[in-house]
C-alpha cells in the first residue's frame, strides 16, 4: 500500500511540471494481467480531492470489469440462488410449491419494471449516486423480507425488491456495454453469477433447517454490501461522444428487425432455463435422489459452468457469433430434456453440468449482440428487460406445468422453447458476424 501511494505521490509531482495544466489522467500501477492494461489510474480534475474520487480502476480492465459484474448481479442475486430460495421457502416456512414459485416470479417481474425503467433513465441520471441508493434500498428491503412469513406479503415486498433490484441491473447493463468488446465483461458478469450462485445453492439449504429462511435474505444482503464498498473505485463510464444525442427511435433500421430477434431470443432462453432450474432440487427428489447428493451436484454445476464464461472471455468473436451460439443452444436443449431421465444420477448430474456450462457461455454472446446494436447502453438495458421477463416467466410457467410432482411436461416445453430460441438467433447472429467480416477487411 505504501509502494501505491510513493508511486502516486511521484506521479503527481511529475505532472506538475509538464507546461500545461488541467484535467489530466496518469497509471500509477500497471500490470500486464490482461491486454497489458493498468490496474489504478489517478483521476485529478477540479472536482473535491478526496481517496475515491481520486483512485479509479482503469474503466476497461479486469479487475473494473469484475467490479461492474457485481453491480449488474446484486439486484438479481438471487436469481443464481433460485432453488435455494424455493426449496428454503417451502421447508422453512410451508409455502406450497406455486406460492414459492410465485415469490421468485414476482421478484424478477418486479425486476423487468425497474430494467424497463433503466432504458429512459440511463443517460439523464448520474449512474453512481443513484446505484448507492438503490443498493441501500435493497439491503433495507432483504431485511423487511426476513420477518415475512405470509406469501402475499413476501410476494408483494418481493416485486419491490425487484423494482429496485430490476433498475440498478439495468444500469449495470448499460454501463458495461460503454466498455470495449463488452462480450468480455458479460462473461466476467456470468463468471461471478454462476461462482457465487455455486456457494449459494451448494450451502443455503443445508442452512435453512439450521437458521430459518432469513439466512437466504441474509445472503443477498452481504453481496450488496461488498457490492456497495466497490462502487467508488469505478470510473465514471461518459457516453461516447459520438452516441450523445443519439435516441432508441434512431437505431439504424436494418438493425431493427435483428435486435427484436435478439430480444425474442434473450427471453426464450432465460425462460427456458429458468423454469426448470426454479425447481431443479424437487426435480431430483420426485427422481428419488437424497439432498445429500442434489445440493452438493447442483454447486458443483454452478462452478462448472463458469468454464462457459471463461470461454466468451477467451473466444470472444475470434470464430464469430452464430455457430458457437447455436451450437450451444442445441445443447441446451438437450441436456433440459435428458433431465427427463433423472433417475439415473449421472444423468442429472452431467445435465445440470452441460445447461449451466452453456447457460454461461450463450447469454454473453446474446447481450453482447444488444450492445452492439447501440454503444449508449440503452440497447442492452432492453436485453436486460427482456432477460428479466424470461427469468420471472419461466418459474411461473413452470408453476403451472409442474402438477403431481410430475416434471416431464414442463421439460419437454422448456426444450421446444430452447428450440423456438436457437431460429430466433441464426438471423442476427449471421448479420453481425457478415459486418465484422465487412469492418475487418475495411480496415486491412
Amino acid at each position: 500500500m505504501g509502494l501505491r501511494f510513493g508511486l502516486a505521490r511521484f506521479s503527481q509531482l511529475a505532472l506538475l511540471m509538464r507546461p500545461k495544466l488541467g484535467m489530466v489522467n496518469s497509471a500509477i500501477l500497471s500490470i500486464n494481467n490482461y491486454k497489458s492494461e493498468a490496474l489504478m489510474v489517478i483521476e485529478q480534475d477540479s472536482t473535491p480531492v478526496s481517496f475515491f474520487s481520486t483512485y479509479h480502476l482503469a474503466p476497461n480492465s479486469m479487475v473494473a470489469r469484475t467490479f461492474l459484474a457485481f453491480l449488474a448481479t446484486a439486484g438479481l442475486f438471487y436469481v443464481n440462488i433460485m432453488p435455494a430460495l424455493v426449496d428454503g421457502l417451502i421447508k422453512g416456512l410451508g409455502f406450497s410449491n406455486q406460492d414459492a414459485g410465485f415469490v421468485g416470479s414476482a421478484n424478477v417481474y418486479g425486476a423487468a419494471a425497474g430494467a424497463l425503467a433503466a432504458v429512459f433513465l440511463i443517460k439523464r441520471i448520474s449512474w453512481k449516486p443513484v446505484s448507492v441508493m438503490l443498493l441501500i434500498g435493497l439491503v433495507c428491503i432483504d431485511i423487511v423480507s426476513m420477518y415475512m412469513t405470509e406469501p402475499t406479503l413476501l410476494i408483494a415486498i418481493r416485486f419491490v425488491h425487484g423494482l429496485v433490484g430490476g433498475l440498478l441491473v439495468g444500469i449495470g447493463f448499460a454501463i458495461i456495454a460503454r466498455t470495449e468488446e463488452a462480450d468480455i465483461t458479460f462473461g466476467v458478469l456470468l463468471l461471478v453469477q454462476f461462482g457465487f450462485g455455486g456457494v449459494g445453492v451448494m450451502y443455503l439449504p443445508g442452512l435453512v433447517p439450521e437458521y430459518g429462511p432469513k439466512v437466504l435474505f441474509m445472503s443477498l444482503i452481504a453481496f450488496d454490501v461488498v457490492t456497495l464498498l466497490m462502487l467508488p473505485f469505478l470510473s465514471n463510464y461518459p457516453v461516447p461522444e459520438a452516441k450523445v444525442g443519439h435516441k432508441l427511435r434512431g437505431i439504424d433500421a436494418a438493425h431493427i428487425k435483428p435486435m427484436l430477434l435478439t430480444l425474442l431470443a434473450i427471453f426464450l432462453f432465460q425462460a427456458a432455463n429458468m423454469g426448470p432450474y426454479a425447481y431443479i432440487v424437487g426435480l431430483g427428489s420426485e427422481a428419488g435422489l437424497s439432498m445429500d447428493f442434489i445440493t452438493p451436484s447442483l454447486g458443483a454445476a454452478a462452478w462448472i459452468g463458469i468454464v462457459g464464461s471463461l470461454l466468451v472471455v477467451v473466444l470472444s468473436t475470434r470464430y464469430g457469433r452464430t455457430l458457437p451460439v447455436v451450437s450451444a443452444v442445441i445443447i441446451t436443449a438437450a441436456g433440459t430434456f435428458a433431465l427427463n431421465f433423472s433417475e439415473l444420477p449421472w444423468v442429472y448430474v452431467v445435465a445440470n453440468c452441460g445447461v449451466g456450462i452453456t447457460w454461461a457461455f450463450v447469454i454473453p454472446y446474446l447481450f453482447g449482440m444488444c450492445a452492439e446494436f447501440d454503444k449508449a447502453g440503452q440497447m442492452a438495458a432492453v436485453g436486460g428487460f427482456a432477460s428479466k421477463m424470461g427469468l420471472a416467466s419461466g418459474p411461473m410457467a413452470a408453476a403451472f406445468l409442474v402438477s403431481d410432482g410430475a416434471y416431464s411436461h414442463m421439460l419437454s416445453v422448456a426444450a421446444t422453447a430452447l428450440l423456438l430460441c436457437m431460429a430466433a438467433v441464426v438471423m442476427p447472429a449471421l448479420r453481425l458476424d457478415r459486418e465484422q467480416k465487412e469492418s475487418s477487411a475495411a480496415r486491412a
